[in-house]
Formats: structure tokens, sequence, C-alpha cells
């Protein structure tokens, strides 16, 4: 079943999502739910998506940040973004937890508020403790663009938005910023 990402304003984005029993998450519902999410995160395209961004308040994200997408930066800027590959997985009832002080700030999107990007400022390390597609528990530790991807969909599970933690001068359409801000250092 094909699946359409809901836009800011949608009661379901700012709804903190329900957990998922080990049940639910062996059963066909939440399998099938998962592969929509999967394809309409690559249909997009898109690095991750949430439940709730598809209009389904439970605590499941998928994440992907395929090679073809970083190919198309400049190297310099995946190089300062810390980007590399990350395969396809999924978080289930995650619990996020910051490793290092250390932060950055860069510009970020969603596939929820199409068409806009903000700088927000996110920890660069993160541990995460998740149950995968088969209710097996998980630990994640992320660094880079792959920790912000992570605080980012986790947010998504809370009713969190990224317009809630960006610096709100710097917030601007895609056109906008591909014409002042993409290739200038990040205000």
């Amino acid at each position: 079943m094909k699946r359409e990402i809901v836009q800011v304003g949608e009661p379901v984005l700012r709804l903190k999502a329900r957990g998922l029993s080990r049940d639910d998450i062996l059963g066909s519902a939440v399998q099938d739910l998962i592969e929509s999410m999967r394809n309409a995160m690559r249909d997009a395209p898109g690095v991750g998506l949430a439940a709730p961004q598809i209009g389904v308040p439970v605590q499941l994200a998928v994440i992907e940040d395929r090679p073809e997408y970083i190919e198309k930066l400049e190297p310099e800027h995946a190089a300062e973004r810390r980007r590399r590959p990350v395969p396809f997985h999924v978080l289930i009832n995650p619990k996020l937890t910051i490793e290092d002080a250390e932060t950055a700030e860069f510009f970020e999107g969603c596939l929820s508020l199409g068409g806009f990007t903000a700088l927000v400022l996110r920890a660069t390390r993160v541990r995460v403790e998740c149950l995968n597609e088969r209710a097996e528990p998980v630990t994640i530790v992320a660094e880079g663009w792959y920790a912000r991807i992570l605080q980012h969909e986790i947010d998504h599970l809370n009713g969190i938005l990224y317009i809630d933690r960006m610096k709100s001068r710097s917030f601007s359409t895609q056109d906008n910023y591909t014409r002042y801000w993409k290739d200038k250092a990040d205000v």
C-alpha cells in the first residue's frame, strides 16, 4: 500500500507516538508498515522517515543514507558534515542519549515540511537503544550526519519537528537556500 507523507499542521505530527510490543512488531501490520515506509522514504527521496509522517502514531522509524545521495554533495560539504552511507535499518521504541557535548549547526529539511530548510543545532554523537524489525534489541552509536538523522527521526516520535529547534532567522525555502546559502559557509 502506497503511503502519502503528511505535512506540517497534521495533528499526528504533534503527538507522542505509542510504543510497540513484540507481538505488534512481529505481526503483519507492522511488517507491512515497515515496507511501506521504506518505499515512501526512497520515493521522496529522503534519509529517514518516522511512522507519524505517514499518519501512524507509533514508535517506528526507518533510516537509510544511500551512497548516491552523498555523491551528489561537494566533497568538502560531505566531509564537514561527517556524512557517510548508512544502510537501511529500522528503529522501534528508541531511547536516545547524547554521548558528547560537541554540537554542530547545519541546514536541515524534512519530508513533512516540503520545500523548506533551516539551521538546526544538534549533538554530533549519540547512542540509541531500540528494537529492530525482528523485535531484537539493538544499540547504535552514531556520529556526524547519522547522529543528526537519528535525532531528527526520534524527535518525530515525540511530536517534535525541526522547526521547534531551528535558528528561526535561517528559515528559508529550498529555492532561496540554493540561491543564497548553499555554497557559503553555514550562517
